[in-house]
């Protein structure tokens, strides 16, 4: 889980650095959907950037993973959502339907990360001793 939860933490702060310091690039490789906006593609990336911080405590903190997870994993789903419904506005038709695709893959891994975190959780609550009752 560690690792996964790693490499996480690194494709979004690679992402996020992209977009802050390479607005114009992402946008013609990745973001073609108009008008292009340098400003707004910087906005976008300071959430990528906190989203990998993120992802990385929650490699180094049991705690944070399933809420980080959850939370990554609704909004990969409504990025998808977004990317349907605006998928004729992008620059070309094949980019358009290869962010919804990409976009649905990333949303399902992270559902099936999320699923394998919850199941943790649960098997080390179950597994603690229950605490003595006070009669």
């Amino acid at each position: 889980m560690r690792t996964v939860l790693l490499v996480a933490a690194v494709y979004h702060l690679l992402l996020g650095a992209y977009m802050f310091f390479a607005p114009a690039s992402f946008y013609d490789t990745l973001g073609e959907f108009p008008p292009e906006n340098h400003h707004y593609i910087k906005d976008v990336s300071t959430f990528y950037i906190a989203l990998g911080i993120a992802f990385y405590i929650s490699a180094r903190s049991r705690s944070w993973r399933v809420p980080i997870l959850a939370f990554a994993a609704l909004e990969y789903a409504l990025h998808t959502l977004n990317h349907l419904i605006d998928v004729g506005d992008a620059l070309s038709s094949g980019k358009g339907w290869f962010a919804v695709f990409s976009l649905a893959l990333l949303t399902g891994l992270l559902l099936f990360v999320l699923a394998a975190a919850g199941r943790g959780v649960r098997d080390r609550v179950e597994a603690e001793p229950e605490p003595p009752r006070e009669e």
